[in-house]
């Protein structure tokens, strides 16, 4: 059978299950529409790594493979993405199927960081330090000449120390070679982040006014008029007074 005739919604893989001839499988991380990513141990070493593991009708040719592994390395140096190692194959009802291999990154998904705290949301302090980081990460992205494409909640995993938030954005997407409008999306994005993790709309008419000057009630035409760049967000947030 090959790569193309099979379709695959969730691999479900087992705890324990060899992973090619180099890997055990250890917990699902995460799932969305290209594929699943699980905590995996080398054989050889001990060493835990993530492996995200490709749905064939999503990764037709490799496709996929090609895109992730290039820009990964390209932006290997951004502090904010995952490290890229290889990749490497395993067999799945007589069909090979590919995977990638990245740093294992301790921490949790952003919705479920934000579903521990009283009342299941972040309060304005806390979003204006996770927004820092993204916002300083985006611009490095941007800087390097790429975008991330796809920034939401559940691409967002945290790690809490101290005031300070550990922040790897994962799952980048690829909409072609980069636009203006690829940039402006991100910093949008990373705003409605904001939003969010702060409780979204039943929660936004009561938050401070410097939290509404960033969010512009969420009107794409009003951020991007005045954050046109991840950069001028960034420097907003190191800049802002309190009334």
């Amino acid at each position: 059978m090959s790569s193309g005739d099979l379709v695959i919604e969730r691999f479900n893989l087992a705890p324990g299950r060899r992973l090619g001839s180099k890997y055990v499988v250890g917990p699902l991380l995460g799932y969305g529409w290209e594929g699943e990513v699980y905590h995996v141990t080398e054989l050889a070493t001990g060493v835990e790594r993530a492996a995200k593991l490709f749905f064939p009708q999503r990764n037709p040719g490799n496709r996929a493979v090609r895109f992730y592994a290039t820009k990964l390395d390209k932006l290997q140096d951004c502090p904010i993405l995952i490290t890229y190692h290889t990749q490497d194959t395993f067999t799945y009802r007589g069909t090979k199927i590919t995977f990638l291999v990245s740093d294992y990154v301790r921490g949790e998904l952003l919705p479920a960081f934000i579903a521990r705290q009283p009342g299941k949301r972040l309060h304005a302090f806390e979003g204006l330090h996770l927004l820092y980081p993204i916002a300083a990460g985006l611009e490095e992205i941007h800087r390097r000449g790429e975008y991330h494409g796809d920034l939401h909640l559940e691409n967002v995993m945290v790690e809490r120390k101290g005031l300070r938030f550990e922040v790897k954005l994962v799952d980048l997407y690829h909409w072609g070679r980069r636009t203006r409008e690829h940039i402006e999306d991100d910093v949008c994005s990373a705003i409605r982040l904001f939003y969010d993790a702060l409780g979204g709309a039943k929660w936004y008419a009561s938050q401070r006014p410097e939290v509404k000057a960033i969010c512009c009630g969420l009107k794409q035409s009003l951020i991007v008029k005045k954050f046109r760049t991840a950069a001028q967000l960034r420097r907003h947030l190191e800049t802002m007074e309190w009334s």
